[in-house]
């Protein structure tokens, strides 16, 4: 029986989505719920699973179109499962999908024929003398070349069969490169940041409990080129760089630390005249992007666009106040401890300024809203959805604390690091990154002081926090005004001008104000 294969709906506001990469080929089996395609649109990118076991017969989607919820995408047939039955796949019709890892660890003997590109079989290496030969697979129509940005694997260690070997990045996409057979990695031939053809020898993979060919005369560990060229460079001893890569290996940044630490060295005065909280400019590496241009991640389209028509669309500007936190500063260090084994999560700063936030906003209607402009009316939301901007790998991403005015400290705490950790692992949903009424970001996070920040669409304002620094400050006592050492903050509040004013906006951020200023968490932290 023939099974569709869907695309579903991927939250409230999806209509939408564009096959990026095909996991399975035509003709190859499939088992119930494995991922079989990647699926990317505006708000996240997701696997879609097979909804059955069977035989990929037909994509009806190529990678790069853009189809609506519901549409079919392919269609399995979960009948015999002979792939002899599926009908072969047709270059001018879908573009080639990624190659089947599994699929390379049997040898081929169709290696024999010349192919334009290399094939899943070929992939394999046809099994050498000396093993199997792991080489980078076809990863896209224009794609043509890789960089390894990570080894997960070191030479000598026993590896299994689909088991994530290495890192590739390319173009249009970063993507792990699973071992084609299970045995021991006994050659690396292309080192981290270095950059190879599709169908270039990575590794070679022996049967388990083979030993690995001598690389390296510095303490038997593999060493790449790149590391060994700035070894020479930096006139550094591998045998005394201690590694911070998988297993130990050393990495580039360990070469550099060591050069840079044996320069110090050198160049320190007598310890006497050294100053006791002496800094140095840090070293500044070139990037391999400069004199580059590459395509636009679709990520960041995604984001570019949203902002562009943000900005169009909205009136906005940014209203600012300075926040004396040393109150809450001394709370967080007293109760850290205690609440990290009691509630399972670290206690940031990041919990105090989102209750604060709730808080404020259930007295101040005005900042957390939404203008419908095709019906000319106003929705003032009755509960506090906040989206917490999140840095990944792949850009910014915004999740959202359902119900955030409802949550003490501890579980906006554990909310906060439960959707960080699903972003930076790509594992965040749709529905989790929808249903904002109003959006923080922590721009302080890197140091910067304050931010303007863009109003994302659908809302009316969202809140910037600063980086927390120490300031001489005038603070009133019983006794008198005096200057004291305090933890100080910015908080910006971009806004729209068309539904808040700017009178709104002082009298929100001055209620957020009050509420930091005033620390009274005792309580929620079992003080």
């Amino acid at each position: 029986m023939a099974v569709s294969v869907t695309l579903p709906a991927l939250g409230e506001s999806v209509t939408e989505g564009t096959v990026t990469r095909w996991l399975k080929a035509e003709g190859e089996r499939v088992e119930a719920d494995e991922p079989l395609l990647e699926v990317s649109t505006d708000k996240v990118d997701t696997e879609i699973p097979s909804p059955a076991a069977g035989v990929l017969a037909s994509i009806k989607v190529a990678e790069d179109e853009t189809v609506e919820v519901g549409a079919e995408l392919a269609v399995i047939d979960d009948g015999t499962g002979a792939p002899a039955a599926a009908p072969a796949p047709a270059a001018e019709e879908v573009a080639p999908p990624a190659p089947e890892p599994a699929a390379a660890a049997q040898p081929s003997t169709e290696q024999e024929a010349p192919a334009p590109a290399p094939t899943p079989e070929a992939a394999a290496g046809g099994g050498s003398a000396e093993g199997t030969d792991v080489v980078l697979p076809a990863l896209g129509e224009s794609v043509t070349e890789g960089t390894v940005t990570r080894w997960l694997k070191q030479v000598g260690e026993e590896v299994a069969e689909d088991e994530p070997l290495l890192e590739v990045s390319t173009d249009k996409v970063d993507t792990e490169i699973p071992a084609p057979v299970a045995g021991v990695l006994l050659e690396i031939t292309v080192g981290e940041d270095e950059t190879a053809e599709v169908g270039a020898k990575l590794a070679v993979i022996g049967a388990p409990g083979a030993a690995p060919a001598a690389q390296a005369s510095d303490e038997g560990a593999y060493v790449t080129p790149l590391v060994r060229k700035l070894a020479a460079e930096n006139n550094v001893d591998l045998g005394s760089v201690k590694g911070t890569g998988v297993g130990g290996r050393i990495r580039k940044q360990d070469v550099l630390a060591a050069a840079e630490a044996a320069k110090a060295a050198a160049a320190a005065p007598a310890p006497a005249a050294a100053p006791a909280a002496a800094k140095k400019a840090p070293t500044l590496e070139a990037s391999p992007l400069r004199g580059q241009t590459v395509k636009m991640p679709r990520i960041r389209k995604v984001i570019g666009d949203n902002m562009v028509k943000a900005l169009h669309e909205q009136a906005q500007l940014s209203s600012v106040v300075e926040v004396d936190i040393t109150r809450l500063m001394k709370l967080r260090a007293q109760a850290k401890d205690s609440f990290a084994a009691r509630e399972g999560v670290k206690l940031s700063p990041m919990p105090f300024f989102v209750k604060a936030a709730a808080q404020a906003l259930k007295a101040h209607p005005a900042v957390n809203a939404r203008i419908n402009v095709d019906e000319g009316t106003i929705t003032y939301f009755d509960t506090e959805s906040i989206g917490i901007a999140v840095d990944s790998e792949k850009g910014l991403m915004t999740p959202v604390i359902k119900h955030a005015g409802d949550l003490n400290i501890a579980g906006i705490a554990k909310a906060t690091a439960d959707l960080a950790g699903k972003v930076r692992a790509n594992k965040i949903t749709p529905d989790e990154l929808s249903g904002a009424t109003f959006t923080i970001s922590n721009t302080g996070s890197r140091g910067a002081l304050f931010d303007t920040i863009i109003v994302p669409p659908n809302q009316v304002a969202i809140l910037g926090i600063g980086a927390t620094v120490k300031r001489p400050a005038v603070i009133e006592t019983e006794e008198g005004t005096v200057i004291g050492v305090r933890d100080m903050t910015y908080l910006t509040l971009s806004y729209d001008h068309r539904l808040v004013d700017g009178a709104d906006a002082a009298r929100y951020l001055t209620a957020v104000k009050a509420i930091l200023e005033a620390g009274e968490f005792e309580v929620e932290l079992g003080l």
